[in-house]
């Protein structure tokens, strides 16, 4: 074989495999997305889908739920599977809201980040260098922060005016951003509903009317972690270790120190999520308040297949559709029973180009019946508008499956000198 042909051979993409979207080919993906939820809320009537007040309370919903997932991809990168995510984030609720109480937000986030760390030192702990496997440690730590936390507000909030052994005092808020004359632009556009160009007003306004300030940290920190873990040598070591940490060892990385540093970060940012609940989402420490983020959190990584922009996607999924159940309910919901019956008949087109005609049957079949049960029906159910993001999130996650790629090493157990 030439040099030139054994130079392609190596450049050109595997038989079956898939190639990379371009940025021409995602922008027009997301013109097409926001097109057709215009259409829906035309034809549906509920204005509220892309409301600037629904991209507002999307956005404070995903946050905790990304900030989850984040940490959640840090440690699998490095080979360890963190199912302690919601244990970490109910440590950094309660030391934020503790700390925020005591001496202001700010000092309240820090305190919520150490917290998550401490919960990812010590699955690092219990992982890495004692071997015991990772589903059981993190559901220990999940269980043994809800034990920790309840124990320490009997005396930390306890007797204190507002506070009980179940809650904590009102916290200070941390000031929140609006860029003016832009945002009352935005509002008045996206009132006037129009067709595609309200929409994008309704989305572009919640992202600049009252945001928090630790929403733009939150933000930042998606592309900050891209950089650091594919941009930088640190990156490519920890990210080495969860592919194949003998090789890893035998270049002379401490595969242990990485794993180290990988779970505890992933602590760190759960911890931070955990005290975005508290201090900006409610303002208020509240027992039970992660309602399983750190395992949806988990969900939406997995649904954005260990990358960060992925992952940040499936969160605001889950996010959007939540605050849809908080903020229009029922009538919302019901829109989205026709989105998702529209998005099913493209599915048809795609899987009989595919030759997947069994595929295509059932996705006609449940298409039929939503629109059936949408033509047929005002609005939805009580319980289903409860249950919709999480039914949203299965439903993603299932279509979604066949295209994943966890790291080759993730949850494997490692011992050092392996390599040697």
């Amino acid at each position: 074989m030439s040099t030139s042909k054994a130079t392609a051979a190596r450049v050109a993409p595997a038989k079956g495999g898939r190639r990379k979207l371009s940025l021409p080919v995602i922008l027009l993906i997301i013109a097409g997305a926001l097109a057709l939820v215009s259409m829906v809320r035309l034809i549906s009537g509920a204005n509220d889908i892309t409301s600037v007040g629904q991209v507002r309370g999307a956005l404070a919903l995903a946050v905790p739920i990304g900030l989850a997932g984040l940490g959640g991809l840090w440690a699998e990168r490095a080979g360890v599977v963190n199912i302690g995510l919601e244990g970490m984030m109910v440590l950094g609720t309660w030391f934020g809201a503790w700390a925020g109480f005591h001496w202001g937000p700010w000092v309240g986030v820090l305190f919520g980040i150490l917290g998550g760390c401490l919960g990812g030192l010590l699955h690092a702990v219990i992982t890495v260098t004692f071997g015991v496997n990772h589903i059981v440690s993190g559901v220990a730590i999940n269980i043994l922060a809800v034990g920790v936390t309840r124990y320490l507000s009997n005396f930390a909030f306890d007797g204190i005016q507002g506070g009980s052994s179940k809650q904590s005092p009102r916290i200070d808020p941390i000031d929140r951003i609006t860029i003016p004359g832009l945002a009352d632009w935005l509002q008045d556009l996206q009132q006037r509903h129009w067709f595609l160009i309200s929409d994008l007003a309704g989305i572009l306004g919640g992202l600049v009317t009252g945001v928090s300030l630790l929403t733009v940290v939150a933000l930042l920190l998606i592309p900050a972690t891209w950089w650091i873990l594919w941009r930088t040598p640190f990156g490519l070591r920890l990210r080495s270790c969860g592919e194949s940490p003998v090789a890893a060892e035998t270049l002379g990385v401490n595969v242990y120190k990485y794993k180290y540093i990988a779970v505890t970060i992933s602590g760190g940012l759960a911890g931070l999520g955990g005290a975005f609940l508290a201090i900006v989402a409610t303002g208020i420490y509240q027992e039970g308040q992660t309602g399983g983020r750190g395992y949806i959190g988990l969900a939406a990584m997995i649904f954005g297949n260990w990358m960060p922009g992925g992952m940040a996607l499936g969160a605001g999924l889950f996010g959007f559709t939540d605050s849809l159940k908080l903020r229009g309910g029922a009538e919302n919901v019901h829109a989205m029973l026709l989105l998702l019956a529209i998005l099913l008949v493209i599915a048809v087109f795609w899987q009989l180009y595919r030759k997947k005609y069994v595929a295509a049957v059932i996705s006609a079949a449940v298409s039929a019946l939503l629109f059936t049960w949408y033509f047929l029906t005002d609005q939805v159910p009580s319980q289903f508008v409860d249950a919709a993001p999480y039914v949203t999130t299965l439903l993603v996650l299932s279509l979604s499956a066949q295209r994943l790629r966890m790291p080759k090493a993730d949850g494997v157990p490692y011992r050092k000198g392996e390599g040697k």
